[in-house]
């Protein structure tokens, strides 16, 4: 009996012990899962440096232009249309780009654009091989060929945005890829400045191909869905999850989309809300595209400065972007912490940031090359700041199509880059001077924040409808 009761009491002793074993291990698992990895942050950065590569591609025609068509004889009329080739097919790109990117993933998807992209870019400094007309048309194939392959890059920055950030470090997140147009400027242009003067406009197109190039293939190594990143841990996944990340955006699925679903993007077209992003974004872009391409040659031509001083002139403005593009997305996140308001956190800064980037127009009455310099630069340090459309389309894109809304965002946005470089372009042409063309950007930056500020309303996440009509 004594020796029955001795068992029974160690038997109890000993499932306690377990029990205390058992919580402790646990607690040392919580208190080391406890400290979150930050891959999130490793993401953006590599972004921010794709990002810049894609604009550095994109504005090699803007440092080499003037040297490149004086050689090969092209007015400006005719650049005008080499400049668009691109964003008439990076427009055409976005819809299958986007489908791509929900149909793939993002992995696969943004690998191959980036190495086609950048492969058509080195193609473009072979184009003097080519005579008379005939290089006309391979100019402005290549940079056709480009713009396809690169539709699917800011659907997918926006993609692996939503992804890995919860809503309130998004702004920030897309402010810092999203600079990296600026920032392509400061690093790019004055290289790309000193290749053409010391090595011919040619060498430009192979410097810019060969980093895309090498580039594409770190894609392979960092780009995974968080739940499948191998160097994100549990507590980063669930900190994004509940933040309202789409954690699981890329997780395969047993059912694949057929393809594009009319159903869906006429409910895109037809919310008020996204439509008055899209022309928010279509204005903003107005900006972007002036700054890429005939800002160069604005001071090449109008200003009579030489090509090496272009290329390091150019980057003071761009340096003011960079630094207005982080301080917007930073601002819109402390707003959003405040206030926890999406519509004040974004349209603040957009709104702003667009009223201030108009002081551009001011370089129509100054002669003084500092003082044009001066009011460039707060002018991009205002477009910095407002640049926040992306960051806007990461919080109201329906998830299940994220990158189609994306795609389709973009689109509209880019539309403009095919406009706008074709009518400042015949601008110049036909008035031989740039102050109309800063008037007509100027124009658009005051309808962008118009656009946010009475157009779109509340800033929400948009609910699909069920059972959409298909194509």
């Amino acid at each position: 009996m004594i020796s029955a009761l001795n068992y029974k009491s160690m038997e109890r002793i000993s499932a306690q012990i377990m029990v205390v074993s058992i919580m402790a291990e646990n607690t040392n698992v919580v208190t080391r899962s406890a400290k979150r990895t930050n891959v999130r942050w490793m993401m953006v950065i590599f972004l921010f440096i794709v990002t810049a590569i894609n604009y550095g591609d994109r504005s090699t025609i803007g440092i080499a232009g003037k040297s490149l068509s004086g050689e090969l004889g092209f007015d400006a009329a005719a650049m005008g249309w080499v400049i668009a080739s691109f964003s008439i097919a990076y427009v055409i790109g976005q819809l299958p780009g986007g489908w791509l990117l929900d149909r793939f993933g993002s992995k696969r998807v943004y690998f191959c654009s980036i190495l086609f992209w950048s492969i058509f870019t080195l193609l473009q400094g072979t184009v003097h091989f080519f005579i008379g007309a005939w290089a006309l048309i391979m100019l402005f194939t290549f940079r056709f060929l480009m713009g396809l392959a690169e539709a699917p890059s800011f659907p997918g920055n926006s993609r692996i945005t939503a992804a890995w950030f919860p809503a309130k470090e998004r702004a920030t997140a897309v402010s810092i890829f999203n600079s990296a147009q600026y920032f392509a400027t400061v690093i790019f242009a004055p290289i790309m400045g000193w290749l053409t003067h010391e090595y011919g406009w040619q060498s430009v197109f192979f410097f810019m191909g060969g980093i895309g190039i090498f580039i594409s293939f770190v894609t392979i190594i960092l780009v995974h869905n968080p739940k499948d990143h191998p160097w994100a841990n549990k507590a980063e996944v669930d900190y994004i999850a509940e933040g309202g990340g789409l954690v699981d955006m890329d997780q395969k699925k047993e059912k694949k989309n057929e393809g594009p679903n009319l159903g869906y993007i006429k409910q895109l077209i037809t919310n008020r809300m996204m439509l008055g992003v899209y022309l928010g974004q279509y204005c903003i872009n107005v900006l972007t595209y002036f700054f890429i391409t005939w800002f160069p040659i604005y001071l090449a031509t109008e200003r009579n400065l030489d090509i090496k001083s272009v290329g390091f002139l150019a980057a003071v403005p761009a340096i003011c972007g960079f630094g207005g593009g982080i301080l917007g997305g930073i601002f819109s996140d402390f707003l959003m912490r405040k206030t926890n308001s999406l519509a004040i956190a974004r349209k603040t800064p957009i709104v702003f940031g667009m009223l201030f980037s108009m002081t551009m127009i001011f370089c129509n009455y100054v002669d003084s090359i500092p003082m044009v310099i001066l009011f460039m630069s707060l002018a991009f340090f205002g477009k910095g700041v407002g640049a926040l459309g992306w960051a806007v389309m990461a919080d109201t894109a329906p998830k299940e199509i994220s990158g189609l809304a994306g795609g389709l965002f973009n689109m509209f946005g880019n539309a403009s880059s095919i406009i706008s470089p074709i009518i400042i372009g015949y601008i110049v042409h036909t008035t031989g001077r740039f102050e109309w063309a800063l008037v007509f950007v100027a124009a658009h930056a005051f309808m962008a924040a118009f656009s946010f500020l009475f157009i779109v309303g509340p800033i929400k996440r948009m609910e699909l409808k069920k059972d959409p009509v298909k194509n």
